[in-house]
Parts: structure tokens; C-alpha cells; sequence
């Protein structure tokens, strides 16, 4: 089949088990959990797939089965995912990080040529959301209310505004490399340590992050927004579900005016005292703290393989159970050995094939 008539997304097979791939698998643990899960719901096992370019990542060591990957700016990236897929018969690939994004929407079609649907939304949404000073211009065209933001060079050239003003990469993620400036001086200075850095108003106020589900006709289907209680590192460590009616109609009109949305999108916006709400930041992928939304009642997991089964999913927020927290803590997994073995080989397997052969070793 040629990849221009190659069916998007794919369906199901009727038996056997669903394979899932988490690409970039680091340590979400939680949403393999939760696609475990909905494969039970539906009477189905989900065989749980991973991938990272270390074993050091703590998922590579509870999925069924793993397989190491070269980096995502390695030229072979693409095509080893693609080959995994059609060797194993991967049936859904869900991609975990911004920086593979916008390569895995292009080859969208390569997966479904290989049968297998990749939850990404088209190239031109990925773009969009990944290039935070063309986002700022869509929501602009849209309507849509977001903080005041400038190209670097803008600001370097004697452009008059008003201080504090708040740095980031252009095509960042993870709140790495945010800074507050507090003059001109402080942007100089800045801008030299910071890749095609971005300036931004400060907006003051709650910050809450959106999982909207737009399912693969781009048509909003829920929102449940989370307000932001603590964060580390980027991610989300305690939440709350806030289902205000104000901030889901915002992440409605969202996923709408970007119309080309697949699976989960992921919105961040803050609400200030007077009620104003600002958009800030869309990520066209599952975010990290999803869990608190799924243990809340937006099954995601579960809607994504029953429509990928044929079958409508009863999707809708009147079971979004209002007020539920999540409270994160650590925990660890142990690993006597790092796998050394081919790629060929399950987790399980790897652990197993190193004891092994270092109980050779030492008799």
C-alpha cells in the first residue's frame, strides 16, 4: 500500500493482544499503568512496549518488552521506529517527548503503512505548538488570549516594555532554560545562553494545565483542567481537578482553531485574579500529569483503543470527578545489571540473559 493511501488511524485487529509503543519511554510509568488498564475494560491485553536510547530510563524495566533507539536527532531515528513497529506488529505508538514530535508527524503515515497509529496530530499542528512565537501569533488570529510575546531581537533593538519580562527557548520543553528579566541588561545577558530565545509578559495569577481529547476527528471531545499545586523539574507533583467551565471552554476553542488534532493535547494557561485567562503553552501529546485526569474519570487510555476497536467511546466530562488531587512521591526501581544484550531481547529477558551469564563468569 502506498503511504499516500495508507488508512489513518488504523484499526484494530479483533484478537490477540494490543501492542503499545511508548517512544522516549523515561519514567511514565503511570500512563502504561493506565493503557494496561483500559486493555482490561475492553477485555483485551495490552502488551506494553518501550523505547529510550538508555537503559538507565526507569520504564525500559516495566514494559513487556523494550528495545534501545538511537537519538532522536540521529537520521536513523525514524526508520528504526518504523522498522520496530512492522517487525513486532506495534498497533498504537504514543509519543512521550516535544523534541520527536514534529519528525513523527511527518512519518504518520509511514506507521499506518506499517499498521500502526501513531497518536500525533498533523505536522502543521505540531509545528504550530512547537514553535512558541508562532503559536503566540495563531492564538492572536484565533481570539485566543495569551501573554504579549516577542522574537529576542525585538527586544535587543530598544523595543520599549515594560519590566519584568520572562524568557524561554523558542522550541523548549520542560520549563528548562526560564528565566525572569528584570531590565534590558538582564535580557542581554540572558539571550547569549539561551537557543532562539523568546521574551513574554509576566502574568501573574494560577497556573493550569488542560488534557483536552480531540479523538481523530480534531473535534474537541473533553477538557479536564489542572491547577498546578507544585511542580519539579518541569512536571506537574501535585494537582488538583478544577472543572471550571470558563477554562474548558478556553482549551475547547483551542483544539478547534488548530482543527488537525489527534488523541491528547495538552494546554497550559494561567488565570489571573480579575478572571482573565491567558493561554501560555500547547503540547500536541500526553503531558505528564495526565494519571490525575484519567484517576479523575477522563479514561483516555480506554476511549483511544475502544475507537481504534471500531467501537463510539461514551466520552464526556459529566463523570470528571471535580476536586480530586494528586499527590506524587518516588519510587524507585532496582536493577542489578544494565541489559548488554541485542535489542532483540524483552527487559525481562535482558535482566535474565545478564545474571546469567555473570553466574558464568564466576564459576
Amino acid at each position: 500500500m502506498r503511504p499516500e493511501t495508507a488508512p489513518f488511524p488504523v484499526k484494530l485487529p479483533p484478537r490477540g493482544p494490543i501492542r503499545v509503543l511508548f517512544s522516549c519511554v523515561g519514567r511514565r510509568v503511570e500512563l502504561i499503568e493506565a493503557f494496561r488498564r483500559a486493555g482490561q475494560r475492553l477485555g483485551r491485553t495490552v502488551e506494553a512496549w518501550g523505547t529510550d536510547r538508555s537503559w538507565i530510563a526507569p520504564g525500559m524495566h516495566l514494559v513487556d518488552r523494550a528495545r534501545l533507539t538511537p537519538d532522536i536527532n540521529d537520521p536513523g531515528y525514524i526508520d528504526t521506529l518504523v522498522g520496530l513497529t512492522r517487525r513486532y506488529g506495534i498497533h498504537v505508538l504514543v509519543p512521550l517527548i516535544d523534541s520527536e514530535l514534529l519528525q513523527l508527524a511527518m512519518a504518520r503515515q509511514r506507521f499506518a503503512e506499517a499498521g500502526c497509529t501513531a497518536l500525533i496530530s498533523s505536522p502543521r499542528v505540531v509545528a504550530i505548538c512547537r514553535d512558541k512565537l508562532l503559536a503566540y501569533h495563531h492564538l492572536l488570529l484565533s481570539a485566543i488570549d495569551s501573554p504579549a510575546t516577542w522574537g529576542a531581537p525585538d527586544v535587543l533593538r530598544g523595543r520599549r516594555l515594560k519590566y519584568p519580562l520572562y524568557m524561554k527557548p523558542r522550541a523548549g520543553s520542560a520549563a528548562r532554560g526560564h528565566f525572569i528579566c528584570r531590565d534590558a541588561e538582564a535580557v542581554r545577558v540572558m539571550a547569549r545562553t539561551i537557543t532562539d530565545p523568546i521574551v513574554q509578559e509576566v502574568v501573574r495569577g494560577e497556573e493550569f494545565t488542560l488534557d483536552a481529547y480531540a479523538g481523530f476527528d480534531g473535534r474537541p471531545r473533553c477538557v479536564v483542567p489542572r491547577l498546578r499545586l507544585e511542580v519539579r523539574s518541569g512536571e506537574v507533583s501535585k494537582g488538583v481537578v478544577v472543572m471550571d467551565r470558563a477554562i474548558r471552554a478556553v482549551g475547547r476553542r483551542v483544539v478547534e482553531s488548530l482543527r488537525e488534532c489527534v488523541g491528547v493535547i495538552t494546554i497550559q494557561c494561567i488565570r489571573s485574579k480579575d478572571g482573565r485567562i491567558r493561554v501560555i503553552e500547547i503540547n500536541p501529546r500526553v503531558g505528564g500529569g495526565i494519571p490525575l485526569a484519567i484517576e479523575a474519570g477522563a479514561d483516555f487510555p480506554y476511549w483511544i483503543l475502544r475507537e481504534l476497536s471500531g467501537r463510539s467511546a461514551p466520552i464526556g466530562e459529566s463523570a470528571v470527578r471535580n476536586g480530586m488531587y494528586m499527590l506524587r512521591y518516588d519510587r524507585s526501581v532496582f536493577v542489578r545489571r544494565l541489559p548488554t544484550v541485542p535489542l532483540s531481547r524483552t527487559a525481562g529477558g535482558a535482566r535474565r540473559a545478564t545474571r546469567s551469564r555473570a553466574k558464568r563468569r564466576r564459576r
